[in-house]
């Protein structure tokens, strides 16, 4: 897994070599977060057009996803399902990265 820079400032916030995005990140991915972050970067490495990152409700996959975004230093297009969810996850990710674009948009 490839090590965070710390930024100077002494806020939870990380940016990683290469990488366009600075992740507000106020704790450490845990549990079986740093697994699928890895698998994820890999499978992006490799090439996979798809892939899937499963888990209930709560165990974090918009944040191990922000983290993949962070160190991949790829955008990303993320869509929901629903006006509600989307909303959310506009939030969070404004939260994850405040000095990057985040938008969000509902047809």
């Amino acid at each position: 897994m490839q090590e965070p820079v710390e930024s100077p400032e002494k806020t939870p916030s990380v940016t990683f070599d290469g990488s366009p995005f600075r992740l507000h990140q106020p704790f450490l991915p845990a549990g079986d977060q740093p697994a699928a972050i890895d698998k994820l970067l890999e499978g992006l490495a490799d090439g996979l057009s798809f892939q899937t990152l499963l888990g209930v409700t709560g165990s974090g996959k918009t944040y191990t996803m922000a983290n993949v975004i962070a160190r991949s230093g790829r955008p990303a297009l993320v869509l929901a399902p629903n006006k509600t969810l989307a909303a959310q996850l506009y939030a969070e990710f404004r939260e994850f990265f405040p000095d990057n674009a985040v938008e969000y948009f509902v047809s």
